[in-house]
């Protein structure tokens, strides 16, 4: 469907709302919604609209049912309850070839579209939309599906070239001097030949320097406490359990001198096992 086409469709179904009038009956206003009237006009601009979205120049974009892909089968209008399956696994997608998946995808595409649709006309119409969980799994299926697109390009891209697919991520620092993983993307001139990143004041800036100083000052902190809570925790073990096991306590903190830790007096219990 063409850009025109989907202009097309955009006004009309917006342009289709229900007008609602009030009465005051007792003090209590309640709305009378023109349905009937609404329903027959609603179709009747939905059939027009169709017969001119049906004229293209190539055969290959007409469809049967023309507008009506956007919206779901007429016997489930008005239905609280509508029978649907489960979503697509990514053990059964990875059994299908890649022209099977390339279908699944447009098919998965096209349903989810219905599925937004009929949920918008739902609120406009104040009507309950049955069985809205099947958004989730039409998006839960498209998401496995791209999940295994991207096995198959990382299978390939290893074996041909040893690198991964996607975009590649590399550390850099950013404006305030701090280290972070940053996806790359495309420049039109790289920083390190762009004169006004390469000349900007904000790299000899004092304030800057102060606050990448304190930043790792602050960070130091914060590793040395952590550092000292695990092997407080340590010789916490080894004075309360004189039987431990040296070589899993070793796996378990390999950041801790287990060898210091026997040899602090805070590891002295009532046992002999410790230096202490």
């Amino acid at each position: 469907m063409n850009i025109h086409s989907t202009r097309i469709i955009y006004n009309s179904l917006s342009s289709l709302t229900k007008k609602v009038s009030f009465i005051n009956t007792k003090t209590v206003w309640r709305p009378i919604l023109f349905t009937n009237i609404v329903e027959t006009n609603f179709i009747n601009r939905i059939n027009n609209v169709c017969v001119a979205a049906s004229f293209h120049t190539n055969s290959t974009l007409r469809c049967s049912k023309g507008l009506y892909e956007f919206f779901d089968d007429k016997k489930n209008w008005g239905a609280t309850e509508v029978k649907v399956g489960r979503s697509w696994r990514k053990e059964e997608l990875r059994l299908k070839s890649n022209e099977d998946l390339h279908k699944l995808w447009y098919v998965l595409l096209k349903e989810k579209n219905m599925l937004l649709t009929m949920e918008d006309v739902c609120k406009r119409e104040y009507r309950l939309f049955p069985n809205p969980e099947r958004i989730d799994k039409v998006e839960e299926s498209m998401r496995n599906l791209e999940a295994v697109v991207r096995e198959r390009d990382d299978a390939y891209l290893l074996l041909e070239t040893g690198e991964r697919s996607g975009r590649h991520s590399s550390v850099v620092t950013d404006g305030f001097g701090r280290t972070m993983k940053r996806k790359h993307k495309e420049f039109a001139v790289p920083d390190y030949m762009h004169l006004r990143v390469k000349n900007s004041p904000f790299n000899r800036n004092p304030i800057r320097t102060r606050f990448s100083r304190l930043l790792r000052e602050k960070e130091k902190r914060i590793s040395d406490h952590y550092h000292k809570k695990q092997y407080d925790y340590v010789c916490r073990i080894l004075r309360t359990f004189g039987d431990v096991n040296l070589e899993d306590l070793k796996a378990k903190f390999p950041e801790i001198d287990i060898e210091k830790a026997r040899s602090d007096p805070k590891s002295r219990g009532q046992h002999d096992n410790n230096y202490g």
